[in-house]
Parts: C-alpha cells; sequence; structure tokens
C-alpha cells in the first residue's frame, strides 16, 4: 500500500512538472518575489495579483528540478483565491508537513500533499520549500508597504 502511495505521489509531481499551471507573469502584480536556492540552482519568480487581501492571481516563472518547479506549480494551484493569512495558514502547514508532523487537517493541501515523500529526501526539501519561502517572503515584504 505505502508503495502505491509512493508512486502516485510521484505520477503528480511529474505531472505538474511537465504540465504545469499558472506559468508566465502578472505585469500588475502588487507582489513580485525572486528567489533561488543556489545549492541545486533552483530559481522562482512568483507574481501576485492582490484584490481586497486576496489572492486574485498567481503566477510563477522558474527553471530547476522536478520538485521545485512541481512544488511551485501546486502552490500556485492552491494560493488563488485565498486571503493572505489562509494563505499563510498553508505554508505553515506546509512547512510542518516537511518536518514531519501533521498539518492541520482543516488545511487543503490538494496536490501539496503529494510533496510529504519528499522528507525523505533531506537535501531535496529545499527545492520543496523554495516556492512557499519565496511567496511568504513576498506577502511580508508587501504587509509591510
Amino acid at each position: 500500500m505505502v508503495e502505491q502511495l509512493d508512486e502516485l505521489y510521484r505520477e503528480v509531481i511529474l505531472d505538474h512538472f511537465k504540465n504545469p499551471t499558472h506559468t508566465g507573469e502578472l505585469p500588475e502584480a502588487q507582489v513580485k518575489v525572486d528567489g533561488a536556492n543556489p545549492l541545486c540552482g533552483d530559481e522562482l519568480t512568483f507574481h501576485l495579483k492582490l484584490d481586497a487581501g486576496r489572492i486574485a492571481q498567481v503566477r510563477f516563472k522558474g527553471k530547476g528540478c522536478a520538485i521545485s518547479q512541481a512544488a511551485a506549480s501546486m502552490l500556485a494551484t492552491q494560493l488563488e483565491g485565498k486571503t493572505t493569512a489562509e494563505a499563510q495558514h498553508l505554508i505553515d502547514a506546509l512547512k510542518r508537513l516537511m518536518q514531519g508532523q501533521e498539518p492541520n487537517p482543516s488545511i487543503d493541501l490538494g496536490d501539496l500533499e503529494a510533496l510529504a515523500g519528499v522528507r525523505k529526501f533531506p537535501v531535496r526539501v529545499k527545492c520543496a520549500a523554495l516556492s512557499w519561502n519565496v511567496v511568504e517572503q513576498g506577502l511580508k515584504a508587501n504587509a509591510g508597504d
């Protein structure tokens, strides 16, 4: 059973890598933030268009490994429509997931749950975490404006 779940998760990650959602730029985005993982060369830029405290649109551009790019695609999908507070709760849940803790069951991780297996490979956790660290940085910087 565990092996079947691992295979399913790998398929979800590969699908998001090969067919990413929410790619591109948003010229009118209130939040534009870049991030990189210098250890492996992953690079991401997230664009967030905000409307009345909600993330109305998300786009990202990036290059790097399958895990970093799939995580960005999955996160972008989950962020659209959320308030900035809900986005932070999602990010916190993902951090707990990477630390081997159960996230709050009231938070829908969607396809991001597929990244749970990444924690078995500590060197790859930074690849998965790049997207939410970048988004968190951008939201915090925007809140200070």
